[in-house]
């Protein structure tokens, strides 16, 4: 997350897809929400009081989406402005943190409640048979939102950095249904409605496509098309709904880690359901449904959730049965202090102090000469 973050403005090809494909920083969100998925496989494992199971995983989920607004909601004005506070009427409700809340949520609550755990040996199918209802429900619910809702024509007010006024009015139109372009799809429609588009994000990195023809301090040309000049939501609400079931994918994998025992039957099943995902994923991309980040579509949730998969048994198979911890202790330190580590990065507080060092005048930071360092290379 840190290197496709920072290392994604001065090598594109790492940083986000500006829309549909896949680039490196593509599967940063979904391993995370896989390994929440795990995890949640392994802390439920015994709950005897599912109530009290249920108040504690939704205030661990509030706890983190509160998070997510104080660090990504606009507080910390970044670093050309050291200030902190926040236009309420501007304040991004959604983030990482939040989205990643919201997908530990759905599986916790279906691991405490939708479980059939019995006291004989039973399938991990069978006895999880549930976990895959609500995962083709949640999926059904978000095709049948994407493809099936109309977009109207819409409009928008942007600031006078791309008008010769304080606010310009921008419209955009569309009429159509099941589109899913950046311009009129569905899930940017339902963010503009329920959260209003004043909260959502303003840096979408759909700008980077040639259609908006963005400059390289990151303006985007009055000659753009409106759309180009819209915020949007890589995190929204219709793209959370596949985003958690990517948890309960994880949740699956977790549930093969604590009760097989053996490492064969743990790698055959976790090999099983990658190759399905995998495969399921690249079909679908044939027929036509994008691979695409932002809206979070089918095929990139089983592309992604399979190359999770097939990743996590490396390590597996490297780690746990021929003993290679030294190769991932850095790693599980920084799997340990996960959440410290992205506080300090996206508060910029880790930046704040590399810019501290400078030879003779601040402009000569650290950060400067290593951001020149890989441009002039």
């Amino acid at each position: 997350m840190i290197v496709v973050d920072y290392g994604g403005s001065v090598f594109p090809i790492i940083g986000h897809s500006p829309w549909n494909g896949l680039h490196l920083a593509d599967f940063v969100m979904p391993f995370f929400l896989f390994v929440v998925g795990i995890s949640i496989a392994l802390v439920y494992k015994k709950e005897p009081n599912r109530s009290e199971a249920t108040w504690k995983a939704v205030g661990r989920a509030a706890k983190l989406f509160l998070l997510g607004i104080l660090l990504q909601g606009g507080f910390l004005h970044g670093l050309n402005s050291l200030t902190y506070g926040v236009d309420l009427e501007r304040i991004r409700l959604l983030g990482i943190l939040q989205r990643i809340s919201i997908g530990y949520l759905v599986g916790a609550l279906c691991e405490i409640w939708l479980s059939r755990r019995t006291r004989r040996e039973v399938g991990i199918l069978k006895s999880y048979y549930l976990h895959w209802v609500a995962a083709f429900a949640i999926i059904a619910v978000y095709l049948g939102l994407l493809y099936g809702l109309y977009v109207p024509d819409w409009q928008f007010f942007v600031p006078g950095q791309v008008a010769k006024y304080l606010y310009h009015e921008c419209q955009v139109k569309c009429s159509v249904r099941g589109d899913v372009g950046p311009a009129c799809n569905s899930a940017g429609m339902i963010d503009r409605y329920v959260l209003g588009i004043n909260h959502l994000y303003a840096k979408p990195v759909y700008k980077n496509l040639k259609e908006c023809n963005i400059s390289r301090d990151k303006v985007v040309p009055e000659s753009a098309p409106s759309w180009c000049h819209a915020p949007f939501d890589p995190e929204g609400l219709l793209s959370s709904l596949t985003a958690a079931v990517t948890c309960l994918i994880g949740l699956q994998y977790g549930h093969v880690l604590a009760h097989l025992q053996d490492h064969k039957g743990r790698l055959e099943n976790w090999c099983v359901f990658s190759v399905a995902f995998l495969v399921l994923g690249l079909f679908l991309a044939l027929l036509g449904f994008p691979i695409n980040k932002p809206l979070y579509s089918i095929s990139y949730m089983l592309i992604t959730s399979a190359t999770a998969g097939i990743t996590f048994s490396a390590l597996y198979l490297l780690v746990d049965i021929y003993g290679y911890r030294w190769l991932t202790l850095p790693l599980e330190w920084m799997g340990k202090h996960a959440l410290s580590i992205f506080i300090v990065v996206s508060s910029n507080l880790a930046v704040i102090v590399i810019q501290g060092f400078y030879w003779k005048s601040p402009q000569n930071n650290l950060m400067n000469c290593i951001v020149s360092l890989f441009v002039h290379q």
